[in-house]
């Protein structure tokens, strides 16, 4: 049975209730949602979520980001997952031709000049601009230890004022908000469930091909994101408001 949207006015109430409960109770509250919720698809976490909403008999959403700069790990992954679960993967893609005067104008590797906002404006923001305008809900695998300059106070649900629009207030859910990546990883391995095979090569934050690379041990794992820029800045814009003013 489903329940209406929460105000925002609960939905710090709702995140401290909810604070100490299991991933997959987070989910099931937010597929109990009324209105339109999906899962952001990318990486292992993400993964965990849709394993754990699988898990719950309920009708549940994915979506994923295809930036065009994708590994081919990656594209192999997302098919993979799509398979394996038997479900639909909505796969949202950049404007060709926004795309089409970058490459341009600046060429393929101007992020590593002029920092990578520009780039990842156009091939992640815009398109999850426009994926989350058809949602009231969407549910990521964010964890507060991923990333020490920017994910630390991340509540399990809050309202996304980077999304939200003048008439509508976007919810977003962050079950594994407060689990590690050991956690993540032995739920992965008990369960058996797919992984991106770049984790096998020191991979541990996985995104553009060109802005990934792999990590030493002891590294921190977002130490392998545009790691020539400063660390309290490392967020494409997804999770904008991570990023302190």
């Amino acid at each position: 049975m489903t329940t209406t949207i929460p105000s925002i006015d609960l939905i710090d109430a709702l995140s401290q209730e909810y604070t100490d409960k299991y991933p997959s109770e987070i989910i099931e509250l937010a597929l109990n949602q009324a209105g339109e919720i999906a899962i952001s698809f990318s990486g292992a976490e993400d993964v965990v979520l849709i394993d754990m909403a699988y898990r719950l008999r309920k009708p549940f959403r994915v979506f994923s980001l295809d930036t065009g700069r994708l590994h081919p790990e990656t594209y192999q992954f997302l098919d993979t997952v799509r398979k394996f679960y038997n479900i639909d993967i909505e796969v949202c893609f950049p404007e060709a031709s926004d795309v089409h005067e970058l490459v341009t104008k600046k060429g393929f590797f101007s992020f590593f000049e002029d920092g990578h906002k520009e780039c990842c404006g156009i091939r992640k923001v815009s398109p999850l601009r426009k994926k989350l305008a058809t949602l009231d809900g969407w549910i990521t695998g964010q964890r507060k230890d991923q990333s020490p300059g920017t994910r630390t106070e991340i509540p399990v649900i809050q309202v996304d004022e980077g999304f939200s629009g003048p008439n509508k207030s976007l919810i977003k859910y962050n079950p594994l908000a407060n689990w590690s990546s050991q956690e993540v990883w032995s739920y992965i391995r008990m369960m058996e469930i797919p992984y991106n095979p770049l984790h096998e090569k020191g991979f541990i934050s996985i995104g553009c091909e060109p802005c990934t690379r792999a990590v030493l041990p002891n590294q921190h794992e977002r130490e392998g994101r545009w790691w020539w820029e400063e660390a309290t800045q490392k967020e494409c814009g997804l999770h904008i408001g991570n990023v302190k003013k």
